[in-house]
């Protein structure tokens, strides 16, 4: 499945932690002496507004930036989010969807709604789909906060990255307090089947 560039986007809503995730998946891929390059567009992001960033990974990378239709992966944080950015997948790529639902303010205002089909529409936008109540597992694990977390764990089986250097990553990018946590929901995420 690889190319010789790898591209992966990621997408979400405000605070569900898109930055982070970009951070440590892109710091996994530099530590695997990968030439790396990202970008995010931060949008409404600290509202609950949409948020993706970009990450491609390969022996020399030109531009952070990946067309529609491009991307091995998606790394969704929210469903509607997922649908939203479903055009950047290529036809045989992995999407990693949260299941989570956040009500937008577009549509707590009234001005649009969320879909009622969304669970059946990223089973048909979505072929090659793995997907996972992360904010479920999060709790089981004691902190909800470690949910983008456990859908990276999802996301790293697909990736070239050793154990090691996972471990090492999110260590260095997540609080000390809340390492134990973020090390067994990475563990969680990619023991689901």
């Amino acid at each position: 499945m690889y190319s010789p560039t790898t591209n992966i986007v990621l997408s979400g809503v405000g605070g569900q932690g898109i930055l982070l995730a970009s951070a440590v998946i892109s710091h996994a891929a530099m530590m695997s002496d990968y030439d790396v390059k990202t970008n995010e567009v931060h949008g409404m992001a600290q509202r609950g507004g949409s948020v993706i960033a970009q990450i491609r990974f390969g022996k020399k990378v030109l531009s952070p930036l990946i067309k529609r239709g491009e991307a091995d992966f998606l790394l969704a944080l929210e469903k509607a989010e997922a649908v939203r950015f479903a055009n950047y997948l290529k036809s045989d790529g992995v999407a990693v969807v949260n299941m989570q639902k956040v009500i937008p303010v577009t549509v707590s205002s009234g001005m649009s709604t969320y879909p009622d089909n969304i669970d059946s529409v990223i089973k048909e936008r979505f072929p090659n789909v793995k997907t996972l109540d992360c904010i479920a597992i999060a709790r089981e694990i004691g902190n909800v906060r470690v949910a983008n977390v456990v859908l990276i764990g999802a996301l790293s089986g697909y990736l070239p990255f050793d154990m090691e250097i996972w471990e090492k990553v999110i260590s260095e990018n997540v609080p000390k307090k809340a390492l134990e946590a973020n090390i067994v929901a990475f563990n969680t995420g990619r023991n689901v089947s």
